[in-house]
């Protein structure tokens, strides 16, 4: 647990001085600790219980782990709300992930029960905001996945992905209205 505190601060910018303590405030630090001991339960193959530990995580932090997932040491959630990690997701160590990404399957019509269904992550990782990683492909260490960012096909370590920019369009004098519109 001290381990995750410290790589917190050391990960977040907005954690210094007197504000150190606001740490124990994080939703994916509780996110992070229910989730190991939903894990535990889950390998222990105690029915029920780690699901339902997941799912309270869920309701307080608003991340969503399911017990099965792999989760490496010092995983940073930045913010966290909207991130889902699916059952056969396996998570390095070092990485950070930013709110609303997901780590999921591609359906129940893709997916054979059984089988890994999930991403794998490596090592030293990015995941930016919104970033959705789907399936069963791997991302290796030392990638950066752009905000955003829909990833369906294995990433090489240490590159970079980036979802397209969003484009400015000029305006045009009334865009927008509806000419026959009454007013």
């Amino acid at each position: 647990m001290l381990e995750d505190i410290r790589a917190y601060c050391r990960r977040d910018p907005a954690l210094y001085g007197i504000k150190v303590a606001e740490v124990l405030l994080y939703p994916g630090l509780w996110a992070l600790w229910g989730h190991r001991a939903a894990h535990l339960l889950h390998r222990a193959r105690i029915p029920f219980l780690p699901r339902l530990l997941s799912q309270l995580m869920r309701f307080f932090t608003g991340i969503e782990i399911h017990p099965g997932a792999e989760i490496g040491r010092r995983l940073f959630i930045d913010h966290g709300a909207g991130v889902v990690i699916g059952e056969t997701a396996r998570i390095g160590d070092d990485v950070t992930m930013y709110h609303q990404v997901t780590l999921g399957g591609r359906g129940w019509q893709r997916d054979t029960k059984g089988s890994r269904r999930h991403p794998q992550v490596g090592d030293r990782v990015t995941l930016g905001v919104g970033a959705t990683v789907l399936g069963p492909v791997s991302i290796g260490d030392d990638a950066e996945i752009g905000a955003l960012a829909l990833v369906v096909a294995d990433i090489p370590a240490g590159a970079r992905v980036r979802a397209p920019a969003a484009e400015t369009v000029a305006s045009t004098p009334n865009a927008g209205i509806n000419p026959g519109a009454r007013k």
